[in-house]
C-alpha cells in the first residue's frame, strides 16, 4: 500500500493536484458526542449556561471547515462552497450525532473539511458543557459519503 502524501524519498509533500480538472465535490462526516441525558435535556431546552450551544457549534463546525488547511497540514486550501452542521438528538441515550457536509468545485476532495468540521462542532459542545458534565466523549468520527474526482461515490455502510 503506498501514500501519495510521501515522494520517493519518503518526504511528506502537498499532493501535486494541479494536472486534475475540477469537479463538484460532496463530503458527509459524522461525529457522536455522548452527554448525559440531563445534560442533553439542557442543551435542547436551550438552559445552560452559555446559551444555545447547538448554534454557537454550528458556527464553529462552519468556520472549521473554511480552516482545515490551518489545522491540517498537507490539506490543500479550497474555495468551500457550501458548509452545514446538522444535528441529531436521542434524548433517552444521550446522544449528539452531528453532521457535517461540505461542498466544493475542486481539485481536490473536501472529506478532511467535513472532518474538521464534524470534529470541531463536537468539541465545542464539550466546551460549552463540561463545567455540567465533564463525563462527555466525543466518539466515532467518520466519513459517512464522498462524491466526484476519479474515485466516484463512497458510502459507508456500517
Amino acid at each position: 500500500m503506498s501514500f501519495n502524501h510521501f515522494d520517493a524519498r519518503g518526504q511528506a509533500i502537498m499532493v501535486d493536484v494541479s494536472g486534475k480538472d475540477p469537479t463538484l465535490r460532496t463530503a458527509v462526516a459524522e461525529a457522536q458526542v455522548l452527554l448525559k441525558p440531563e445534560t442533553l435535556a439542557a442543551v435542547i431546552e436551550g438552559r445552560t449556561a452559555k446559551g444555545d450551544v447547538l448554534v454557537v457549534a454550528r458556527l464553529a463546525g462552519i468556520a472549521a471547515a473554511k480552516r482545515t488547511p490551518d489545522l491540517i497540514p498537507l490539506s490543500h486550501p479550497l474555495a468551500i462552497h457550501h458548509a452545514a452542521i446538522e444535528f441529531d438528538a436521542d434524548p433517552a441515550a444521550g446522544v449528539i450525532v452531528v453532521t457535517a457536509t461540505v461542498r466544493a468545485f475542486e481539485r481536490t476532495g473536501v472529506e478532511m473539511e467535513a472532518m474538521v468540521a464534524a470534529s470541531v462542532a463536537s468539541l465545542t459542545i464539550y466546551d460549552m458543557c463540561k463545567g455540567k458534565d465533564r463525563s462527555i466523549t466525543i466518539g466515532k468520527i467518520s466519513l459517512r459519503y464522498k462524491e466526484g474526482g476519479r474515485s466516484g461515490v463512497y458510502r459507508r455502510n456500517d
